[in-house]
């Protein structure tokens, strides 16, 4: 038994150490980006964001997209009916812009996600004026400079597409948001500086003539997930995805507990579906950390007990969530540094992303369980069932 012990333990001891490693060159490289001038280029740009519904703070968000310190860029907001209460917004703050914006009216989809049906509409119409697309999300709220920053390393034309993730932050508190918080942070710190980025349908900058080289259009053919389907057309093109720190977008949001398993669960269950090899990893890696915790607590509790020494063991067993944590304290760091306007908000939620960091891996067990046993997903009011990358069967709307 402390045999077992002792190889699990340490094993997890070495996979934290790699980890913490890795999330100390995720923060260097955060700052190398901070401190590179992000160029001149600045083409014509079709800025794209799918909405639904008045969500809360829906109207902030929006008024961001209409404020970016860029030189040319429209604005389309495609909606998938023309009674959707977002219109109303959309409107208020197109006719107060100084940058045109438009209402796209896409229609309910078929056999698809309605997102994909939303932005597959969006870019029909935008017209060949326009040399590059960028996609975001209508929750997201970016600073002035977002847009420069994502466009500017398309100047490199063999990039493939430029994206970034989003950071999210409790927007009044509670448990089950903080959760949230927490879970998305280790998401973000995937990316990198590495070959095997992926796409973020909520800040991804793409010229026209890439997303049409690799037939992106035909790959949302059938999707639920837009970026998921965008990521799977470069990499068979064999174009790399760099990843912006930088553009890293603040998100406020507040989950109940319902709430928080529908947003995590659907994420791990698109994974499974589109890309399973990172799903399975993702199980593994997330089965041996809760594993080997739960299976020392056993040890420990055993040696209480009989009244055997458990003290030094149970130190042994405390180093694995404090270096997990101290990953936390090194996104944190990072963050602070990539949105210094949201710093007084960043420091007052700080413990979110270092204590409850440790948490995190039972979250997504449970997320990767589930996937393991469904495919449907529930998203904006529409149930789906994903059968595969480009098979979508809508059940209920």
């Amino acid at each position: 038994m402390l045999t077992a012990f002792y190889i699990l333990v340490l094993q997890q001891i070495l996979q934290g150490m790699y980890s913490l490693w890795e999330g100390l060159q995720w923060l260097r490289y955060a700052r190398r980006r901070l401190a590179t001038h992000h160029g001149f280029y600045a083409p014509r740009v079709a800025l794209i964001c799918p909405c639904k519904g008045a969500e809360p703070g829906l109207e902030e968000n929006l008024t961001a997209l209409t404020r970016f310190d860029y030189p040319s860029y429209e604005i389309f907001f495609p909606l998938a009916s023309a009674t959707d209460p977002a219109r109303a917004v959309i409107e208020k703050l197109a006719a107060a812009s100084a940058h045109p914006a438009h209402v796209v009216i896409a229609g309910p989809p078929k056999d698809c996600g309605e997102k994909v049906n939303n932005l597959r509409a969006a870019v029909e119409q935008a017209g060949e004026a326009f040399e590059v697309f960028v996609f975001t999300d209508s929750d997201i709220r970016p600073g002035r400079h977002w847009l420069a920053r994502l466009v500017a390393p398309l100047a490199d034309a063999k990039l493939g597409a430029a994206t970034t993730f989003r950071w999210m932050m409790p927007l009044r508190g509670g448990f089950w948001s903080a959760m949230a918080a927490a879970w998305n942070a280790a998401i973000a710190t995937m990316l990198g500086e590495h070959a095997h980025n992926f796409c973020w349908g909520g800040g991804t900058a793409i010229r026209r003539a890439v997303f049409e080289a690799v037939h992106a259009r035909e790959f949302w053919q059938g999707a639920v997930s837009d970026d998921y389907a965008l990521t799977r057309a470069l990499q068979q093109a064999g174009r790399r995805i760099l990843f912006v720190p930088e553009c890293l977008a603040a998100t406020l949001h507040d989950f109940t507990a319902h709430e928080l398993l529908e947003f995590t669960d659907r994420q791990i269950i698109i994974t499974r579906v589109y890309a399973p090899r990172l799903w399975a990893l993702g199980g593994l890696t997330h089965l041996s950390y809760c594993g080997t915790l739960l299976f020392a607590a056993g040890v420990l509790l055993g040696l209480m007990i009989t009244g055997d020494s458990w003290f030094s063991l149970a130190t042994l067993v405390l180093l694995i969530p404090l270096l997990s944590a101290l990953k936390g304290a090194l996104r944190q760091v990072a963050v602070t540094e990539l949105l210094p306007e949201w710093s007084a908000k960043l420091l007052q939620w700080s413990w979110v992303w270092i204590f409850l960091a440790p948490l995190v891996p039972f979250l997504y067990l449970w997320n990767c369980l589930t996937a393991a046993l469904t495919r449907q997903i529930r998203w904006r009011g529409i149930r789906y069932v994903l059968i595969s990358p480009g098979q979508t069967r809508i059940l209920s709307r």
